[in-house]
């Protein structure tokens, strides 16, 4: 269920109230050090853990710690803080579970330091398509074991890459409702022409045989 909820009591900050300068200097350097880092070091650390050590669990873990120390700063930090984006779950009173999708209030634009946006979205994009090239080597060189591993960044990575996408471009309702009409009109659109069809296919008949014919 995706919807937009308050969040949990507490005395933190609420989101969107910080204040934020924008200017041509990066804001967060650590934050955007770091949503850097984790990405780049899991795909260099996949590409060259065969050069360092000949076990495979080894390099497994490694690849599989970055990727998850990526997940959690890119869900939890640098999205707040480089672009003013979260996308969070939690479980309300009757055990029903909440996906919420939410943006900085007010105006985005001048809350958001523009390098800073540039390099996340980069970050962001940029490193599914890497893993999904490793995807696609991995599986026509029949590299099953790390197939694993690749397949498991691609569900990790892509899970950020698509709750932010969701926070940026509208609410999950918004998004169903656009493909459920879209969907409608497709399936409206091919009963007509089946039953377009279906009429020209019976009046055709009659009309040769009531039609006359000089033939003894």
């Amino acid at each position: 269920m995706t919807a937009r909820a308050p969040l949990l009591d507490d005395d933190t900050l609420a989101f969107g109230d910080e204040e934020v300068k924008n200017n041509k200097n990066l804001e967060h350097p650590y934050v955007t050090f770091f949503h850097i880092a984790f990405r780049v070091g899991a795909i260099i650390a996949y590409l060259l853990c065969g050069w360092f050590s000949d076990s495979f669990i080894a390099s497994f873990v490694t690849v599989v710690l970055l990727l998850s120390m990526d997940f959690w700063t890119v869900k939890n930090i640098s999205g707040r803080l480089m672009v003013g984006l979260r996308w969070w779950n939690y479980v309300d009173d009757e055990g029903k579970s909440h996906w919420v999708f939410e943006a900085r209030k007010g105006d985005l634009q001048n809350k958001v330091n523009a390098y800073e946006a540039q390099i996340f979205w980069l970050a962001l994009v940029l490193c599914p398509l890497m893993w999904s090239i490793f995807f696609l080597i991995a599986l026509f060189g029949l590299k099953l074991k790390w197939l694993l591993l690749v397949c498991i960044a691609i569900v990790l990575n892509g899970a950020n890459l698509y709750g932010y996408i969701k926070c940026k471009v509208g609410h999950g309702e918004k998004i169903s409702n656009s493909i459920s009409n879209l969907t409608s009109n497709f399936f409206r659109r091919q009963l007509l022409e089946n039953m377009t069809n279906m009429m020209n296919r019976t009046t055709q008949p009659a009309a040769n045989n009531a039609a006359p014919t000089n033939i003894i």
